[in-house]
């Protein structure tokens, strides 16, 4: 795909379609997880699964933002036509794809358990949660080896063949789901096991990818020569993007925990409408991807005046497809929340959820454009401080001050909308700062 010329609505709509439709299949591999649980083995099983997610992200966010930096600076070397470099930054994400994932393995099997009982998890939620925790992070170098992979290709204007993957990979992951939860009755340790397996052939079908790569680079297993040089570089970038989303993550680890204060009952329903509310942010998300992989190469062929029509024309697009799905998933929030479970006072826990974060989403996604086109920019550091500041502390602060006082969780509910608006204010003025001194010659 050619980022740095010609129309730019066509292309990106191009590029992030794909990317979003990849998105959507990679949580369906976590809605999956909860449907059938919370069908087939109950709302205790439903709460220990989606209690979790908020926790996965925490250990997993550090290492997807070196995926970032792989992405920024791959997609800079494309613009800039660097064929050494771009080889050394394939060769190098991807052994340093398998060491992270090892070391993540390792670290969330240890302390998983710990972590969910410093986060007031029930004690008839402990336990299963604490087991599929161990299970889902014994798949973690082949996630992240995917997602290093799916940065290579998305830099390349290839989001096609990461859709393929996933698909292929989502219909295993739920076949399997059934199999182990309905035939097998292993419930949270089984549909871990079925994310694991499928997580497991994603990553295998994108090493056949990235060794037939249809560029002028291809991985060699054979020849392949990281370099300290691109760690560096890649740090540089993902380290703050990293730490950015731990630092999210940890924030809501904060909220979650203050969620588990109000009982399994509420826990269930709003584990239900967050992975609704998943798919609202991840539609969006792909938009602020595709933004970041247009800024990185634009940058690296010194075009300003494109890079602020790419700006501009995502966070159009991020504001419409946000209002579009938030309002959706309001007018159909009984049935959609139905799907993860027949309760109804499950349902009626999930709907405040759905109220209060959905329909003003689409602040989210402006905020995640205006913080990705600074990263794309190569100024990691700065959107760090920035989402710490704006929506991390802001949110902490809200906890203990405003639900403290109330202790309703639509007073917690209401500290995102809130934290999204600050934040982007935030990044608009930092874009405006950075964006001349990128170009500045």
């Amino acid at each position: 795909m050619n980022m740095t010329d010609g129309p730019l609505l066509k292309p990106i709509l191009l590029f992030a379609v794909p990317l979003a439709l990849s998105n959507v299949l990679q949580l369906l591999f976590n809605a999956a997880d909860m449907v059938v649980v919370g069908r087939f083995s109950g709302n205790t099983a439903l709460a220990a699964v989606g209690s979790t997610t908020s926790l996965i992200h925490l250990f997993t966010n550090l290492f997807l933002g070196f995926a970032v930096g792989v992405n920024v600076l791959y997609a800079h070397y494309i613009g800039a036509d660097d064929k050494k470099n771009k080889k050394e930054t394939m060769d190098t994400a991807v052994v340093m794809s398998l060491v992270c994932g090892l070391a993540l393995t390792v670290l969330a099997v240890l302390t998983s358990g710990l972590m969910l009982v410093k986060m007031g998890t029930p004690e008839e939620v402990l336990a299963p949660s604490t087991l599929y925790l161990r299970i889902y992070f014994l798949g973690m170098p082949a996630m992240l080896f995917y997602n290093f992979g799916s940065s290579i290709l998305r830099a390349a204007g290839d989001t096609k063949h990461p859709l393929a993957f996933l698909t292929i990979a989502g219909v295993i992951n739920v076949v399997l789901n059934l199999i182990f939860v309905v035939g097998f009755k292993l419930s949270v340790a089984g549909v871990a096991l079925a994310t694991v397996i499928s997580q497991t052939i994603s990553a295998l079908l994108m090493l056949k990818c990235l060794i037939t790569f249809e560029d002028d680079v291809k991985l060699d297993l054979k020849d392949m020569k990281p370099t300290a040089d691109k760690v560096m570089r890649i740090l540089r970038i993902g380290v703050p993007a990293g730490i950015q989303g731990m630092l999210f993550s940890f924030s809501n680890v904060l909220i979650q925990s203050s969620i588990n204060s109000l009982g399994s009952m509420i826990m269930a329903g709003n584990a239900a409408a967050a992975n609704i509310e998943n798919f609202v942010y991840i539609s969006m998300n792909a938009v602020s991807q595709t933004c970041i992989s247009f800024v990185s190469q634009n940058h690296g062929a010194r075009k300003p005046d494109r890079v602020l029509r790419t700006i501009k024309t995502s966070l159009i697009l991020v504001t419409i497809t946000g209002l579009c799905l938030g309002i959706f998933v309001n007018v159909f929030r009984t049935p959609l929340l139905s799907l993860y479970t027949g309760d109804a006072a499950v349902v009626a826990c999930g709907k405040p959820r759905l109220l209060y974060l959905c329909l003003p989403d689409f602040l989210c996604g402006v905020m995640e454009v205006l913080g990705q086109s600074v990263r794309g920019l190569g100024y990691s550091t700065a959107p760090m401080a920035v989402t710490l500041t704006g929506a991390c502390l802001l949110r902490i602060l809200w906890v203990f001050t405003v639900f403290a006082t109330l202790g309703t969780i639509e007073s917690l509910y209401l500290s995102y909308p809130i934290s999204w608006a600050a934040t982007a204010i935030a990044h608009l003025i930092c874009l405006k700062i950075l964006f001349k001194k990128a170009f500045s010659f």
